[in-house]
């Protein structure tokens, strides 16, 4: 039986580290800038800022689950049952959030009904 050292993952931490403090600066960048090409269009009654927010929370999810769940070894069908339900149901919840929230506001906005908050 040959003795395996262990192995560093230093640079592999770094990487992941780096690479999820980029997706999460520029979705502070974008969240507190809201540039208006991207803020005031809409599209299927949401911004686009919102899809684009989307987007980088399910990519960041995928990669969370890419690199601390081990997923990068398995096969790619099981990848795919992992990764593919749980961006599914994240787009779907965030979706749906975001048009109720949007309907809300324009209730409230554009009605009698004061805010009292």
């Amino acid at each position: 039986m040959a003795a395996e050292g262990h192995k560093s993952n230093t640079k592999r931490i770094w990487s992941v580290f780096i690479i999820l403090s980029l997706i999460t600066l520029v979705e502070v960048v974008l969240g507190i800038y809201k540039p208006d090409m991207l803020h005031n269009v809409r599209l299927f009654g949401l911004s686009v800022l919102n899809y684009i927010f989307i987007i980088l929370t399910i990519w960041k999810a995928y990669y969370i689950m890419w690199a601390f769940m081990h997923l990068e070894g398995e096969v790619k069908a099981f990848r795919w049952s992992v990764a593919g339900v749980l961006a599914f149901l994240c787009t779907y919840l965030i979706t749906l959030v975001l048009i109720e929230g949007d309907y809300v506001f324009e209730v409230y906005q554009n009605s009698q009904i004061r805010w009292i908050f």
